[in-house]
């Protein structure tokens, strides 16, 4: 068992997919904090390359405030030992309150975002994941508004390997999932992993569409669980969050999936996203392949991130 309560390739996913974070931002926190006494001067520039490595300004003051409480309560002394505090404390900050929510008979798990922040493949890796994990998965094509958005679905769906239920151009979203819903616990399958609308003109438009979804999950099969996930685009970082906060609210998400981590030397978005959106970040994606979307925990993120490899103290 590995990092993530899983095995050695997805650690080294892990570990690759975080290469440009790693070695960008990150690793001139690291070099400030490496060989540097813990004065007034250490704590302003680790603000400042927080803020530059895409934390944010709130939580980069918030994270160096506890990190000179922890210093002071510990008797810390040397930059190394401040490291392995603020990894600390960098976890608490994204850890989530609860599990994910998928005891349900099927466990229904909606996927929303703007088009472009790698919404369908993220539904198809899912998928992927769980199926690698012994589940038996069904998409639903319930972005109905968008040419060929069912065509991309279903292409990822070959590649996955499981079924997909989908209808027409301009059909009812509701319609479609619901129909899913039905067929995947009268078959006994585990999950279903349903894609919907990724913008629609209003917030009330899409807070009616997605609790009329959410209520057609439960009229389809009154055992059934649901998770929403929202998709960010790590790239964008600070700007995509801001931008979904709104979504969030209408959208009653439950958790972050956030792609494209691979592309970033920043990075420093996944620490902000639970204070900014209250959200736990759920998986992240590191890279284009079916694989490439891996399970989120904070102590694993931290661990690649701000390695602890030949410190002393």
């Amino acid at each position: 068992m590995g990092l993530f309560g899983f095995g050695k390739k997805e650690k080294d996913k892990m570990k690759d997919g975080l290469e440009k974070t790693r070695t960008g931002f990150w690793g001139s926190i690291m070099n400030t904090l490496t060989g540097s006494k813990i004065d007034d001067d250490l704590y302003d520039e680790l603000e400042e390359q927080l803020i530059l490595a895409d934390v944010g300004g709130d939580v980069a003051i918030k994270l160096v405030d506890a990190l000179r409480d922890r210093v002071q309560e510990k008797g810390l002394k040397t930059g190394e030992q401040a490291a392995d505090a603020l990894r600390d404390l960098i976890a608490d900050e994204m850890r989530p309150e609860a599990e994910m929510a998928l005891d349900g008979h099927p466990a229904v798990i909606l996927v929303i975002g703007v088009n472009g922040v790698g919404k369908t493949t993220s539904i198809a890796k899912l998928a992927d994941y769980y199926t690698r994990q012994g589940k038996k998965v069904m998409l639903a094509a319930g972005d109905t508004f968008r040419a060929a958005a069912s065509e991309q679905l279903e292409i990822w769906a070959g590649r996955a390997g499981v079924p997909i239920v989908k209808a027409g151009e301009g059909a009812d979203p509701a319609a479609v999932i619901f129909d899913t819903v039905k067929s995947a616990a009268a078959r006994g399958y585990d999950m279903v992993i349903a894609d919907t609308a990724g913008r629609l003109h209003n917030k009330s438009n899409l807070m009616n569409e997605l609790s009329k979804i959410s209520r057609s999950v439960k009229k389809a099969a009154p055992e059934a669980s649901l998770e929403t996930l929202l998709v960010l685009d790590a790239i964008t970082g600070q700007n995509a969050i801001s931008q979904a906060k709104e979504f969030c609210k209408a959208a009653d998400a439950t958790g972050i999936i956030l792609t494209k981590l691979d592309g970033t030397a920043k990075g420093g978005c996944v620490v902000a996203v639970k204070q900014r959106l209250g959200l736990p970040v759920r998986f992240i994606g590191v890279g284009e392949g079916i694989d490439d979307l891996i399970p989120f925990t904070p102590e694993g993120f931290v661990e690649e991130l701000i390695p602890r490899t030949g410190w002393k103290h």
